[in-house]
Parts: C-alpha cells; sequence; structure tokens
C-alpha cells in the first residue's frame, strides 16, 4: 500500500501526512467511517504485482500486539502505518509448504526486503521506537496471521504476545474462522514470535498441547450480532465491523445507518456519496461542525430521498443548498446553527412544500423570506436578520427569541401572517409595542401561548387574548397593577409569570383555571388576592414590600412564604393545604393562630414552619434535641408535644393548659415529679405515651387522677410492678399498652378481671410481656369489653382454649378466690354480655401447642387471629361464625387443623410442612366464603390440581403456592 499505508480515499484528495507520522483524530474518524462501506465506501491502491523471483519465503513487518486494540478500529488503524504488501491468497495461507508456496513466499519476501531497504533509513528510528517485532505469515519466520476484511485483502492481525495466538482453521467455502488458542505461557509449551513453522499445524505442534481442543470459537449467530450491534453508535460500529468478516457484514446492515451522525466529523466528498449511495433509506442526516456539509449535501441529494430530518451547522449555506433540498420529498425536519446564510446581499428563500419543521437558529442572515405551505413549527432564535417574510399558511408556533436586529414592523408582519399560530416566543425584542400585541390578538384568534418577557415598551393594556393559556411577563418595566385587567380576560389562563417586574404593586385575579403563577423579586409589591380552585403552585420571593397575602384554593397543597418581612395579613381558603411555611415573617401576629386553626380555612394542615416569627404555637416538636435535659415552656394554645428521643430530659415544666397529646417515649430521665407537675397544669391531656420512661414509678403513675380525659396510656418498655394508680384513676381508658413490661406478674392485672376495673378498655397489649397462662385465660373471659388483643411473644403461653365455662372450678387454684374476694361479682361480668373481642394477635409464641376457640365461647365479632410464627403449634379448632383472616403461616409443627368457620376469605398456611392434604381438604369443607389460600412451603400439599381444592370449596380463587419438585 502506498504512503506508508494511508488510505487515498480518506482525504478525499489522495494528500496523505507520511507514514512516519500517526493520524490525527480527525482522518482516524474519517478512516472508520470507511471501514464501515467494505468495497463501496472507499479504494485501496491498486498493488503491483511484483515480478518472477528466487523462491523465498514471505514475511512481513506487524505491529507490536496490543491486546486492548484487538478486534477494534485500532486494530486496522496500526496497519496503515505497515509497509505494503502483496496480497496473501488462500491457498498460500491453508498449505505450509510446497513448491508453489515456497516460490511465491520467496518472490514476495524479496519485493519486501528490497521495500525495507528503501525505506530503513526513514522506517526505523520509527520501528526502534515503537519496539514493534517483526513476524511472519505462514512461513519459515511467522507466526501471525494475514487475512483479507472489508471487500480488499490487507494484514489486519497482530501476532499475539506471549501466550496468546490466533490461528486460522480451514473452513467451508474458504472461509476464515477466528479462533482463540489458550495454550498456556510456560517453558516447554511457549511459542515464540518468530518460529520455524509451516502452517497452523506445525504451530500446533509446537506447543505440544491439542489446540484444535483448546479453540474457543466467536461464532454468533446474525440475528444476535444484530440485536448486539443495535446498541452501537456508528464509531463503534465501525470499530466492530474491523473484527472480522461476519463482524463486518453484520456492521454494515441498513438498520443501523438510518441515522448518518458525522457531527464534527472531517469527511471527503467522494466517501460521503459513497455512503449515501449504498444506504439511500437514511431518514437522519446530521452534517453539523462538518467542513464543507453544503458541497457534500449538493453532490448526494439524489441519493437522499427518504431523508425526514436534516441538522446542518456552522460553515456556508448559499441559496444552492436551499433550493437543492426540493429533491428530498419526505423531508420534514430542518435545522441549520450557527451558519451564514446567503452571500449577505441577497435574500435566502426556503421554499419547501413538505416541511413541518424549521430551526434557524443563531444564524446570521440579511433577509429570511420562507414559503412552507405545511409548516407547523418555526424557529429564528438569535437569528441576525434585518427582516424576514413568512407565507406559512399552517404555521402553530412560532419563536423569535433574542431576534434583536428585528424591527416592531417586521414582527408583526410575520405573525399577523399566520392566522393560525397558537403559540409566540417574541422575548427579548425590545422594540416589540402593544400595538403590535393588539394586532396580533386580533389576527391569531387562537393563541394560547405567549411570552414577551425582556420586551421593556409593553404594558399589556387593552390586549384581550381569550385563548391564551400560558403567559410570560418576566422583566416588563411597563407591566403595572392596571395590566391585571388584560390578565383577567384570559379566563382559561392556567400559568402566569410576573418576575422582575419592577412597577407591579399588587395584583387581583379571579382565574378559573389558573394552577401556576410565578412573583418573584417585585420591590414593590404589597397586596397578593388570587381565587381559582385549581390553583395549585404558587412562588412569591424576594417581594420586601408584601403585606397582605388572600389566597382561596381548594388544590393549593403547599405554601411557601418565607422571608416575607413586611407580611401581616395572612387569609387562607385552602381545604387541602398541608404544609406552610412562614420563615422569617417577622410581622405575623397571633392572628394567624385563628386562620391555621381547625376552624379555620385549613383543616388539613399537618407542618407549620414558623422559625423567626412570634406567634401563638399550636404543636411543637423537640424531638430533634437529644442533648435537651431542662424544659421550661408556657404556651396556652399548644395542643401537641413531642419530646420523643429526649433521652436526657430530667427537669421539665410544662405549662400547656390546652395540651391533648405529650409523646415523651424514650425519655429515660423523664422523672416522677415531672409527670406530676404536667398532670396538674395539662388537664386535658387524652393521649400520655411514656414507653421507655424508665424512671417512672407508682409516685408519678399516682397524679394521673388529674388527667380525667385520659384514653391512651402508652407504659411499654417500663420497670413498673404496680398498675394499681392506673386502675383506681384512668377510668376513661380505652388503649392500655403494657408491652415488653418483664417485671409485671398476674397479680399486677386482677383488678381487670376479677373487679370490672377500667370498664371502657376495647385495647390491650401485654407483648412479649412475662404474663401467666391463667392471667391469660381470665383476661380472655372476663374482660368481654376487649375488641384487640395483643398476646405476642408471650412465652408462658402454652395453651389458648376458649370457652364460656372454661374458668371452672376445677380448673382453678385452690386460692383462686380468698375469702375477702367477690367471686358473685367477677361471675357476673362473665355473664354480663357477649365477647366484643375482633383482633387476637399471638405472633411468635414460642410455647403455645393448642388453640381451641368453640361456639359456646360467644366470640361473635372475632374477625381476624394471627398465630404466625408460633413453631410449635400442633392443633388449631376454630369454631367463629364471624372470622374473616387467619394467619398461621410459619406453624411448622401443624398437624391438626379444623376449621367450622363460614365467613372466612384469607386463610394463611406459609411453610406449614407437617399439614396433610387430607387434613386442609377436611377443614375447608366447613370454609364456604374462602377466596385466597396461601400453602406455599407446604410440602405435604399438592396444588397442581386446583380442581380439587375448588371442589371442597368453591369460592376458592387464588391460591399461592410454590410448585412441587
Amino acid at each position: 500500500m502506498a504512503d506508508g499505508g494511508k488510505m487515498k480515499g480518506v482525504e478525499g484528495s489522495g494528500e496523505g501526512t507520511g507514514h512516519g507520522e500517526d493520524m490525527d483524530e480527525e482522518a482516524q474518524e474519517e478512516l472508520e467511517l470507511a471501514l464501515s462501506l467494505g468495497r463501496r465506501g472507499w479504494h485501496l491502491p491498486p498493488v503491483p504485482v511484483p515480478p518472477p523471483a528466487p523462491a523465498l519465503r514471505w514475511s512481513m513487518v506487524f505491529p507490536a500486539w496490543d491486546p486492548d486494540a484487538a478486534g477494534s478500529s485500532r486494530a486496522a488503524e496500526s496497519v496503515w502505518d505497515s509497509p505494503p504488501v502483496p496480497p496473501l491468497r488462500f491457498r498460500d495461507m491453508w498449505r505450509g509448504g510446497g513448491a508453489d508456496a515456497d516460490a511465491g513466499g520467496a518472490r514476495e519476501a524479496e519485493e519486501h526486503n528490497n521495500v525495507e531497504e528503501e525505506e530503513g533509513s526513514e522506517d526505523g528510528d520509527r520501528d526502534l521506537q515503537n519496539k514493534r517485532p517483526k513476524v511472519g505469515a505462514f512461513g519459515e519466520e511467522s507466526s501471525g496471521v494475514n487475512a483479507s476484511f472489508f471487500g480488499y485483502e490487507a494484514p489486519h492481525l497482530h501476532a499475539f504476545a506471549e501466550h496468546d495466538h490466533l490461528k486460522l482453521s480451514h473452513g467451508p467455502e474458504n472461509e476464515l474462522d477466528f479462533g482463540l488458542s489458550l495454550i498456556s505461557n510456560d517453558g516447554g509449551n511457549d511459542i515464540p514470535r518468530e518460529t520455524n513453522s509451516h502452517g497452523v499445524c506445525d504451530v500446533e505442534r509446537s506447543g505440544g498441547t491439542n489446540a484444535e481442543d483448546l479453540e474457543i470459537r466467536m461464532d454468533l449467530s446474525d440475528d444476535l450480532l444484530h440485536l448486539i450491534f443495535s446498541f452501537l453508535c456508528q464509531k463503534d460500529l465501525c470499530r466492530a465491523g474491523a473484527a472480522c468478516k461476519q463482524w463486518q457484514s453484520a456492521s454494515m446492515h441498513e438498520d443501523f445507518w438510518k441515522y448518518l451522525k458525522f457531527e464534527n466529523t472531517r469527511i471527503s466528498l467522494q466517501n460521503f456519496v459513497n455512503i449515501c449511495h449504498r444506504y439511500q433509506n437514511v431518514t437522519n442526516l446530521n452534517l453539523s461542525g462538518v467542513l464543507s456539509a453544503e458541497s457534500l449535501v449538493i453532490e448526494a441529494i439524489t441519493f437522499l430521498r427518504h431523508l425526514k430530518t436534516l441538522i446542518m451547522g456552522k460553515g456556508q449555506l448559499g441559496e444552492t443548498f436551499f433550493q437543492a433540498l426540493a429533491e428530498c420529498p419526505l423531508l420534514n425536519t430542518l435545522t441549520v446553527s450557527d451558519a451564514s446564510l446567503g452571500s449577505g446581499i441577497q435574500e435566502v428563500t426556503v421554499n419547501h412544500d413538505g416541511l413541518h419543521e424549521l430551526q434557524i437558529v443563531k444564524c446570521r442572515a440579511l433577509r429570511v423570506s420562507i414559503r412552507c405551505h405545511q409548516l407547523r413549527i418555526l424557529s429564528l432564535r438569535r437569528t441576525g436578520m434585518a427582516h424576514v417574510s413568512l407565507n406559512c399558511p399552517q404555521l402553530l408556533e412560532l419563536d423569535f427569541q433574542s431576534c434583536h436586529k428585528l424591527s416592531d414592523t417586521a414582527i408583526r408582519q410575520a405573525a399577523t401572517a399566520c392566522p393560525l399560530l397558537a403559540s409566540l416566543d417574541m422575548s427579548s425584542c425590545s422594540c416589540v409595542t402593544d400595538e403590535t400585541l393588539r394586532e396580533i390578538a386580533n389576527a391569531c384568534q387562537n393563541l394560547s401561548v405567549l411570552d414577551a418577557s425582556n420586551c421593556p415598551n409593553i404594558s399589556f393594556e387593552s390586549v384581550k387574548l381569550p385563548m391564551l393559556v400560558d403567559l410570560r411577563l418576566s422583566s416588563c418595566e411597563g407591566i403595572t397593577s392596571a395590566s391585571m385587567g388584560a390578565v383577567c380576560f384570559s379566563r382559561i389562563l392556567e400559568a402566569l409569570q410576573l418576575d422582575n417586574c419592577s412597577l407591579l404593586t399588587s395584583v387581583s385575579l379571579d382565574l378559573p383555571h389558573l394552577k401556576n403563577i410565578s412573583l418573584v423579586h417585585l420591590r414593590k409589591f404589597a397586596d397578593l388576592n388570587l381565587r381559582s380552585p385549581v390553583l395549585s403552585y404558587i412562588k412569591v420571593s424576594r417581594c420586601s414590600a408584601l403585606r397582605c397575602v388572600t389566597i382561596t384554593s381548594n388544590a393549593l397543597k403547599k405554601l411557601v412564604l418565607q422571608k416575607q418581612e413586611s407580611l401581616c395579613n395572612l387569609s387562607l381558603q385552602c381545604h387541602n393545604l398541608i404544609d406552610v411555611d412562614l420563615s422569617d415573617c417577622e410581622s405575623l401576629t397571633n392572628e394567624i393562630c385563628k386562620v391555621l386553626s381547625d376552624g379555620g380555612g385549613c383543616p388539613m394542615l399537618r407542618s407549620l414552619i414558623l422559625d423567626n416569627c412570634e406567634v401563638g404555637l399550636e404543636s411543637l416538636n423537640l424531638g430533634i434535641c437529644p442533648k435537651l435535659s431542662v424544659l421550661r415552656i408556657e404556651a396556652p394554645n399548644m395542643s401537641i408535644l413531642e419530646l420523643k428521643g429526649c433521652g436526657v430530659l430530667s427537669e421539665a415544666s410544662i405549662n400547656c393548659p390546652c395540651l391533648i397529646s405529650l409523646d415523651a417515649s424514650f425519655c429515660r430521665q423523664f422523672m416522677d415529679d415531672s409527670l406530676s407537675q404536667t398532670a396538674e397544669a395539662c388537664p386535658l391531656i387524652e393521649h400520655l405515651i411514656l414507653s421507655s420512661c424508665l424512671s417512672i414509678d407508682v409516685r408519678g403513675l399516682s397524679s394521673l387522677h388529674c388527667l380525667q380525659k385520659l384514653a391512651l396510656l402508652d407504659l411499654s418498655y417500663t420497670f413498673l410492678m404496680n398498675l394499681k394508680p392506673v386502675f383506681d384513676s384512668c377510668l376513661q381508658l380505652k388503649v392500655l399498652k403494657l408491652s415488653a413490661c418483664k417485671y409485671l406478674s398476674d397479680s399486677s392485672l386482677e383488678p381487670l378481671y376479677r373487679e370490672g376495673a377500667l370498664p371502657m378498655l376495647v385495647e390491650l397489649d401485654l407483648s412479649y410481656s412475662s404474663i401467666g397462662q391463667t392471667a391469660i385465660e381470665e383476661l380472655l373471659a372476663c374482660c368481654t369489653n376487649l375488641v384487640n388483643v395483643n398476646l405476642n411473644g408471650c412465652t408462658n403461653l402454652h395453651e389458648l382454649v376458649c370457652g364460656s365455662d372454661y374458668c371452672r372450678s376445677g380448673d382453678m387454684p385452690i386460692d383462686a378466690f380468698p375469702p375477702d374476694s367477690a367471686p358473685d361479682k367477677t361471675k357476673e361480668i362473665r355473664e354480663s354480655s357477649d365477647c366484643q373481642l375482633e383482633v387476637l394477635s399471638c405472633t411468635g409464641c414460642p410455647n403455645i401447642k393448642k388453640v381451641v376457640i368453640p361456639s359456646t365461647a360467644n366470640y361473635l365479632n372475632l374477625s381476624k387471629i394471627n398465630l404466625n410464627l408460633s413453631a410449635n403449634l400442633k392443633e388449631v379448632d376454630l369454631k367463629c361464625s364471624n372470622l374473616y383472616n387467619l394467619n398461621l403461616s410459619n406453624c411448622n409443627s401443624l398437624e391438626i387443623l379444623k376449621l367450622d368457620c363460614p365467613r372466612l376469605a384469607n386463610l394463611q398456611l406459609l411453610a406449614c410442612t407437617m399439614l396433610q392434604e387430607d387434613e386442609l381438604k377436611s377443614a375447608l369443607s366447613f370454609c364456604g366464603a374462602l377466596e385466597i389460600l396461601n400453602v406455599h412451603s407446604c410440602p405435604q400439599i399438592n396444588t397442581l390440581d386446583f380442581g380439587r381444592l375448588q371442589a371442597v370449596c368453591p369460592t376458592l380463587k387464588r391460591i399461592q403456592s410454590s410448585p412441587i419438585a
């Protein structure tokens, strides 16, 4: 290959840089584009046929093997720096010896040696610098490979270094099959770079290993290659195509070349024409930043009849270019950016009947004329032109942003010539006046989007745009409060932007469709009055003079009015408002409490931020202050106080007469004195959470008599042993949580089931407590007012057998009723009414073995039972007429299941490994409403035959199961 192996088709003119220099990046990208075309894309210079010569072995110099470059475009690129070589015939490659091969190889080697002698002075230093070893190609001094690819024959494969070697094997129809020989690099099996081998067979024998067995063939189907290559860009496709013949063919598929992206790429005219000739179904073409892009398009325009999108950028585009676009009848999108249009003294005309979108951005032209009858979108943003003429009757969107040279008259004539115009952007066109806006409003009745920002000469007064949906008037110095009258005429307006309007003092709008409004940096703005049922976003910032805000909306959920120092009057009628941030509104008074209270206009309010605002507090959360040790607070309007996590709080003085809820959980040093003082000062407390308050004792509980309205008391994770103050004082208590109270004994709960204490109690939590079997049975039998009972993790629960006559004298201890007790009162409690129990939870009870609830227990309201993770549970017998949900998951020992639950709809039996299928069918036969059954990981139950289970329970709709191995 002449000129140091460089392609003449790359540069177009045939000028190379000399094979002593490396290709620059532009030439490299051009090379990769050419590689993807095979025979059509570019042409190698003819290889001279060497004259006959004495028989010598053929050899050549290969570049050093680079594992990272193998199979990529770099592997092909390095070839161009190699000395020219004649083509290697297939029969020479497959034969390792013979007279013909020896003679041909000798002639080739002699020719090559002559070339090396002539260029030795020039190339010798480069070979030494790059350290390129000499390897042969199937000759006496060779273990390398020479192959034919991309329609020409050239050595593009390097010799493997050390222990990695490429080899060729003979396949059908003389096709090359590349494989990787994994021969270890040890002493005896090492293959040197220069070996005296005769073909592939000798190479295999040199390693002492059967390379045929170690060969890994890279044989990918065409469909799989097509799928993989669909994720590659064109540059990567070119690199992949340099790997082998199959990959070259796959990378050249027309599906990958419908979008030609040559942005900032150096490409010759002939190469570009060849590409377009080969891929005539191209739909997208990007020539932005390509030198002489105009010439490329004009020369190849006849092959681009399917082109739909064309992107041009930089350089010069004359009248000839725009006239040539008529040869592309399917073209619908044209983008031209940062280019010079025309000769500078002539008008540039764009005339195309099929064009739908035209973008001429940041270009330079004197006059522009656009005659496109199907054009829908036109952008002339930042284009320096003095005049524009439009004949686009179907135009919907027009963008004149930052067209500083356009006069007011030119903009008016252009816009009014488009009667169907729906969107107009003329922001930063400083010459636009109200007269132009009024004429546009009369001519374009369908205008719905208008951006007139940074237009200092407009006031928007007397401008009537009834179809306007989006209006932007930022940085318009002429906008005043009088302008709002014209804005109100747009009854369907949804978005309004009035930022940086320095003369605007007030905004009063009643628009039924307004959703968004932005008011930023209005120095004289003092009054805001908005009424819209769909208003959902308000941005008010840096309005230092704002004093009054009135908002009525059903859609607003968050309101942020930070740093409005003058704000003193706030009126809100926002029934779905959740979050309000009034930080640094220093002028607010306690009147704000009326607005945000339950009787105000924000009933759904959840979060109120009043940083640096001296107003009446109704809610305070100090849980973010873990180091708080002393607290003194006096807030007459406060109703909620959270101290959760104040672990070192030891002294608290809380004087909040309206306090309803106090959460002091995890306040481990919260003392009895603090509790007593709080109970006396806050008699209206209804919810009191003292979980993990380890310092609370009986003396502190004695003060609960002050809390006559206490309904919820949480004493979980405390060291309490005596609950008598609770039973004596909290007659209105409905929820009592005693989870993980390890020091409570059976006698601690006797007032509940023997004396009828806490008659209003409906929920009792004894999870992970040390309460015994007898006390639990008595509680369930006697406390008929309980609705929700939690016995999770109770280790002393062995059996749960419920029944109206279960607590017989024979079953009770001898001293169960001491002489001074009242057994008659206990019996009266038991028989007073049916049990109100609805939810019974016994999750994770490790020792429970049996659960029986007969029909005589009168648990008519019981709807949910949870026995999950009860590993030793063996028998469950339930007759509950209203039971809806039963969870027996992870009950690994369950063997007996008897159910008579006509309303049971959900049965969970996950990982019940001992339960037999016959037992399940028998249980299901009495569950006439069951819909969901979970028998996942139940090896004894076969769910493949869904019909058998459905025959037993016809209402069954879904079975959750695992496949049977």
